[in-house]
């Protein structure tokens, strides 16, 4: 290429970019040559259902539909009738028995573990340190013994462990 060619090309460049500048930065913002383009718009119109035809499409997919008042008061009724029943329960006590078999070389530890267990004792780790306090912890009698939660500690003790 020679000088003269890009020059005059360089040259062109500016004075197109003069001239855009020019017409950029006098001309008035507010006012648009070209008209708006007419855009075509289609309104939508969303039928809503009426509240027995939602109640109905409700109830034949399965749901229950019922007034908030209604609801209000099946879940107080719900309420006093678990009260009731908890406090019915607490009445009775569940009983557990369990048939504990101990073997030679079993600690406290492993005899609180089974106790455990069968929910005879709340803690193994307490009723091995209650088996020590008492001092019987190598008295464990080999063999197979029937304990339940009726039973004290003492007595569970005095099943498993000889004086």
């Amino acid at each position: 290429m020679k000088f003269n060619v890009v020059s005059s090309f360089a040259a062109g460049i500016l004075l197109a970019s003069t001239i855009c500048g020019a017409v950029y930065f006098t001309e008035d913002p507010a006012v648009t040559k070209a008209a708006p383009k007419p855009t075509k718009s289609e309104q939508k119109t969303v039928v809503q259902p009426t509240e027995a035809e939602m109640k109905d499409k409700l109830l034949t997919a399965g749901y229950i539909v019922q007034p908030k008042a209604d609801y209000d008061k099946t879940i107080e009724a719900t309420k006093k009738a678990a009260s009731a029943a908890s406090a019915n329960n607490n009445s009775k006590k569940i009983v557990y028995r369990a048939v504990i078999s101990v073997t030679q070389g079993m600690t406290s530890i492993d005899v609180g573990r089974m106790l455990e267990k069968a929910k005879i004792v709340p803690d193994d780790f307490k009723f091995s340190r209650d088996v020590e306090k008492k001092g019987v912890e190598k008295n464990l009698r080999p063999g197979t013994f029937t304990v339940d939660t009726e039973m004290t500690y003492d007595q569970v003790i005095a099943t498993i462990f000889k004086k």
